[in-house]
């Protein structure tokens, strides 16, 4: 019995098989007939002897020397050699092609795994990106609202200046008026002395009591411009804490505005990493469904990113406005109205 149950009379039958087909019954090619069973070393030993009985059954047939016979059993030994020389060879072109396949396989699944990296990457990016724009957004908008609260400030702050200057410009009106109808009056009393030097004797007492009427108006102007002079100081009190807050607004200002100047390199970065996702989107074309909605979505936060910087553009301009606004101011809290005491 041959080794891994294969007998003889299989192996002939495989090869009278092979025979009737035209085909050279090889020791592969007998394998491959029984199945892909049994030894080789088996098969090969069984063909040897079924071929010296065929040799011997065609020499009882037809007698022939010995020479030829070794001549046809070397021909028959050297065509078996060639044929499992080519099988051989054959058989490792076959195996080197399945490794080179199995290589190639290897290579496209680490390139694929690369690819899936990236994928991830480019996603982390993303989202990355859209939370660093989502936190800039909110920054702008709270900037915004402080810009917006600024503005109503120093409208009222502008509002209650003009009240002030306003009032000035009243208090100086009146204390002209009171120092003209002083001069007045001095005037009116220096030609009215004149007079009453040459006037009788019995008329000095008339012109004291007149006098002395006019010494008391004249105390109630000095009151009046007392009482103004202490207006004033308030008033200039006040102009002073105004120009303090006005300071303090401008410093606010300045601080919002370096806030603003700090959020432009965010921008920057917001486009450097846009251009990397291009680029990570053209290594991955073959991916390009699985993007569809990434790509619906960075549309998306562009055009939000142009409103923002649309929104920061307008921003910018507001700033520019309340410093021109804000400049004025300061030159007109620096006129302090002046005063003059005029006694008697």
């Amino acid at each position: 019995m041959a080794r891994g149950g294969v007998y003889r009379t299989e192996i002939e039958k495989a090869r009278n098989s092979l025979l009737g087909q035209g085909k050279h019954p090889s020791v592969d090619a007998v394998r491959v007939a029984l199945g892909n069973t049994g030894s080789k070393t088996t098969i090969h030993r069984y063909l040897k002897e079924l071929e010296a009985e065929d040799m011997q059954g065609v020499g009882g047939k037809f007698p022939i020397s010995e020479a030829l016979t070794d001549l046809v059993s070397r021909l028959a030994g050297r065509l078996n050699e060639e044929a499992d020389a080519r099988i051989a060879e054959v058989q490792d072109r076959f195996e080197t092609q399945v490794r080179d396949r199995a290589q190639q396989l290897v290579q496209q699944k680490l390139e694929a795994q690369t690819l899936h990296d990236q994928l991830d990457g480019s996603v982390a990016q993303f989202a990355a990106e859209t939370a660093a724009h989502t936190a800039t957004r909110q920054a702008l908008a709270e900037a915004t609202m402080t810009i917006r609260a600024l503005e109503e400030r120093i409208s009222g702050l502008t509002t209650r200046v003009g009240e002030h200057e306003a009032h000035a410009r009243s208090l100086e009106t009146k204390h002209e008026q009171a120092r003209e109808a002083l001069e007045h009056f001095r005037v009116a009393a220096k030609e009215q002395r004149e007079q009453e030097q040459r006037r009788h004797e019995h008329q000095v007492q008339g012109l004291q009591l007149e006098l002395r009427q006019a010494n008391d108006t004249t105390t109630a102007k000095n009151q009046e411009v007392l009482t103004l002079n202490r207006d004033n100081a308030r008033l200039t009190e006040q102009v002073g804490q105004l120009d303090k807050e006005l300071r303090q607004l401008r410093a606010d200002i300045r601080e919002r505005d370096h806030e603003l100047q700090a959020l432009r390199p965010v921008a920057a970065d917001h486009k450097v990493l846009q251009a990397r996702c291009v680029l990570s989107e053209c290594s991955v074309e073959s991916l390009k469904s699985e993007l569809a909605a990434t790509r619906s979505e960075v549309s998306e936060e562009r055009a939000a990113r142009l409103r923002a910087d649309s929104v920061a553009d307008r921003a910018s301009a507001r700033l520019a406005t309340v410093d021109e606004i804000l400049a004025k101011l300061g030159l007109a809290g620096s006129k302090e109205p002046q005063l003059v005491d005029q006694t008697s």
